[in-house]
């Protein structure tokens, strides 16, 4: 059986954490800013860690990091 790939596209957007959580994260902060209140904006600008249902899949795109 070959080796798994590390998914590239998915190792940008997620990291592991010591614990093996995945931190993210979150988005619609890149355009349209101004018709989001500062409150908001100001939330999405922290990270966030992802769901375990959702992690799952996540973990298995990046295997070796």
């Amino acid at each position: 059986m070959p080796k798994m790939k590390t998914h590239r596209g998915a190792a940008k957007r997620f990291k592991k954490t010591g614990s093996g959580k995945i931190k993210m994260s979150h988005s619609h902060m890149n355009h349209i800013a101004a018709s989001k209140t500062s409150k908001q904006k100001r939330h999405l600008r922290h990270g966030g860690i992802m769901a375990p249902g959702d992690a799952k899949r996540i973990k298995q795109l990046i295997a070796y990091m």
